[in-house]
């Protein structure tokens, strides 16, 4: 089973939320410069990051993800 990493929904989700990296970074508990890495698609975050970010966006991992559209 081949997995993509669906980066531009970080993205989406935070323009959505009106949140700048830095905020959604520490948010998270990662770097900047590392959320910027997930967004352009360099890096994929980790289970746990998923985790954070699908708990701060109020969302499932598997939308974080890209496996599903809600």
């Amino acid at each position: 089973m081949e997995f993509t990493f669906s980066h531009n929904r970080i993205a989406e989700l935070r323009a959505d939320a009106r949140v700048s990296q830095r905020q959604l970074a520490k948010a998270v508990g990662t770097s900047q410069a590392n959320l910027s890495r997930w967004e352009k698609g360099v890096v994929a975050p980790c289970v746990l990051e998923c985790w954070r970010l699908a708990e701060f966006f109020g969302v499932t991992i598997d939308y974080i993800c890209g496996r599903t559209d809600y």
